[in-house]
């Protein structure tokens, strides 16, 4: 893994892992820090712990931001043991300990092609279950600094966390807003996840620093954006369905690439068809 920790506000470093640009944010306290997620393999968080090492010796407490493979696959391993507690979402953790084998395979499809090595990797994890949970809100003391765990609604997923650290004005905020390509829609909510960035957004000021899932940190005015393209989308797959038209024709208009629109419109018509 290339590079370290760069401090993006006071006491609060982001890590970027080259080959999926996944962030990893090490918030510190007084005798304490928080890592928010823990990437994909065995391999690649022995390297964050190095990394972690190189910043801090204090006790560790983790966070998923949610369950997919490239944001919590390293907790066994960065969790030393059980000794340290990791936090998640209810939902998040139920979908961990109910298809650890169900969460590979889907890892594996998605890396077979593009990332082969990382995709063999990732069938040999083990899956570690969250110790504890939240379901709407809690709020952590890391070495007397507060630092707030919350779920804003469904989006990405239906367990999506974000982590507030008020007096630095940062949101580190998951997969809910994307910067190095448009938001993934696999598991997505598309008809709740722009009330879901609005909430979000109450909780920003001129000066907060959002730390997406991928790619480079942002401004509030990056995250505003993104919430209209995704007010646009949702609009667009409601008048589609009511008009019956073809989830393609709706991706066609839509305001991202091709396959993401098309994997949000199918998702869309089955938030309004109940299914989902």
């Amino acid at each position: 893994m290339t590079g370290g920790f760069v401090e993006v506000a006071d006491r609060v470093l982001v890590l970027r892992e080259p080959l999926l640009a996944v962030n990893v944010t090490l918030v510190l306290g007084e005798g304490q820090a928080l890592l928010v997620d823990t990437l994909s393999t065995v391999g690649q968080a022995v390297e964050l712990a190095e990394a972690v090492r190189a910043v801090t010796a204090d006790p560790l407490t983790l966070v998923n931001t949610h369950h997919h493979f490239d944001h919590c696959f390293g907790n066994a391993t960065l969790a030393a043991g059980g000794s340290r507690p990791i936090w998640a979402h209810e939902l998040a953790a139920a979908a961990l300990r109910e298809d650890p084998e169900g969460l590979r395979r889907q890892a594996y499809a998605e890396l077979r092609d593009e990332h082969p090595e990382l995709a063999a990797e990732v069938t040999e994890v083990e899956v570690l279950v969250p110790t504890h949970t939240l379901r709407t809100e809690v709020t952590l003391d890391i070495g007397g600094r507060p630092v707030l765990l919350r779920h804003p609604g469904r989006g990405h997923t239906d367990a999506d966390l974000v982590v507030q650290v008020p007096d630095a004005e940062v949101l580190i905020v998951g997969d809910l807003v994307e910067e190095s390509g448009p938001p993934a829609f696999e598991d997505s909510y598309p008809l709740q996840w722009p009330e879901t960035v609005a909430e979000l957004l109450r909780w920003a000021t001129p000066s907060t620093v959002v730390v997406p899932g991928h790619g480079t940190p942002v401004e509030v005015d990056f995250v505003r954006a993104q919430h209209a393209q995704l007010v646009e989308l949702a609009w667009l797959i409601r008048a589609g369905h009511t008009g019956s038209t073809p989830p393609e024709r709706v991706a066609a208009d839509a305001p991202f690439p091709a396959r993401a629109a098309l994997l949000a419109a199918r998702r869309g018509y089955a938030e309004l068809d109940g299914t989902i």
